[in-house]
């Protein structure tokens, strides 16, 4: 068993787009919190604008010791810990500082979930298809090919990963 009051990195959920908010907010009561973002350029119907994003949606990281990461837990923006076989995940000192060099050398890089696999049932979160469910038939980066039964006809959609969610 390690030390309670030793200091560790680890993995908190956040409510969806609630990383920003919430990394300031425990940032503000003197928390060592890391939540990497990254610049893109968005495209609306009537314009285009710059938006700061993070690059793990609905995570960040927290230095934390036992105390810190129970009162942490107790934020409003928070979900729940990461969680590694049972126990609060514990990430290495290193690892950290290799995630921060890797985004100062590609700020514009992203992260994608690995989550999503052939055969998974999924429903459409945003997009013109929002609403609609379907099974992935293959995945392609950060796009899934997802088969949409209705009417008794299958449509196939090659959808960005971000706008779906597991079922189940």
């Amino acid at each position: 068993m390690s030390n309670p009051l030793e200091p560790y990195w680890t993995a908190f959920y956040t409510k969806p787009r609630n990383e920003k908010k919430a990394s300031d907010r425990l940032r503000l009561k003197g928390f060592e919190i890391y939540c990497p973002t990254r610049t893109v350029l968005k495209q609306w119907s009537d314009r285009k604008k710059k938006v700061t994003e993070p690059v793990f949606n609905s995570y960040l990281f927290a230095k934390v010791d036992e105390l810190a990461r129970l009162y942490i837990l107790k934020d409003s923006g928070i979900v729940s810990n990461v969680r590694w076989l049972g126990q609060p995940a514990r990430i290495r000192d290193h690892e950290i500082l290799q995630i921060r060099t890797f985004l100062e050398e590609f700020p514009s890089a992203e992260a994608f979930s690995t989550e999503y696999a052939v055969g998974d049932k999924m429903n459409i979160e945003s997009g013109a298809l929002s609403g609609q469910s379907g099974i992935i038939r293959q995945v392609r980066g950060d796009k899934v090919v997802l088969a949409i039964s209705s009417l008794g006809l299958e449509m196939r959609a090659e959808i960005n990963s971000n706008h779906l969610k597991k079922v189940g």
